[in-house]
């Protein structure tokens, strides 16, 4: 039987993040240089961009470059930003077509220039799409965003827009780079690792956790499936017992 067709269209996860990981390791698997791998990860991203519209998930989130990447060869990040350029440019048409509005969230102030410039493009583009939100983290870091949170926060409170006693989760989260986006319910990791990697610790307080071996550039629409069934297996408690959630449900 064909894994979508045992999805249940009424439990699609809102909002699924992935960290794309295993571009290298594919590469080096197949004695090849780090950037081939990254090449080809371009394929699972479309893949799975694909497989998230078709069944209604309605945020997406790609880990595409971390704050920590900086620290990368330079070489490596050149050749990561230019094909960052131009994945946006051939990917307008399946924006287009699946009604993608794309977003971003991180530093990017801090990317090249010309990475800018074609995210601009982009995003003025695809404003008016409403099916799906693709979220593309780039220069992110969760630390980074949550301090420059509490400095935006502590601003308010010293120039008295804000009192302390009024700082609540809803004044953080609407002081974080996804303030207009829901909490994380779903995220997926590729290639084995299991760690967060500083990517959305606030957003993912209560997401449920995937890790699969399957190196990021392997990664396509089956596997996606695969992962958003079992999704639907788990029972999300929030901190309540089955009992209760049982009884909301009834």
């Amino acid at each position: 039987m064909d894994i979508k067709t045992q999805i249940d269209s009424h439990r699609i996860p809102k909002h699924v993040a992935v960290i794309m990981d295993g571009n290298g390791r594919w590469a080096k698997q197949k004695g090849m240089l780090r950037i081939f791998g990254h090449r080809k990860g371009v394929n699972a991203v479309r893949e799975t961009v694909t497989a998230a519209a078709e069944i209604g998930v309605e945020v997406l989130t790609l880990y595409a470059f971390s704050t920590e990447n900086w620290n990368r060869p330079k070489t490596e990040i050149k050749a990561l930003m230019n094909i960052l350029v131009s994945s946006l440019r051939n990917e307008m048409n399946l924006f287009q077509e699946k009604d993608i509005n794309l977003q971003t969230i991180g530093t990017t102030e801090n990317l090249p220039k010309k990475a800018q410039k074609q995210l601009k493009e982009v995003i003025e583009l695809t404003k008016k799409n409403t099916s799906m939100v693709l979220n593309l983290a780039l220069s992110y870091g969760s630390r980074e965003e949550i301090v420059n949170t509490i400095k935006n926060i502590s601003k308010k409170v010293v120039n008295k827009e804000l009192l302390i006693e009024e700082i609540n989760e809803k004044v953080i989260n609407n002081h974080l780079y996804t303030f207009t986006l829901p909490d994380v319910d779903f995220l997926i990791r590729t290639s084995g690792e299991k760690r967060i990697s500083n990517f959305l610790l606030w957003q993912i307080a209560y997401a449920e956790l995937y890790f699969t071996d399957v190196l990021w550039p392997d990664f396509r629409k089956e596997d996606f499936f695969k992962a958003i069934l079992e999704y639907q297996h788990r029972e999300r408690r929030f901190g309540k017992i089955s009992e209760q959630i049982k009884n909301d449900n009834d």
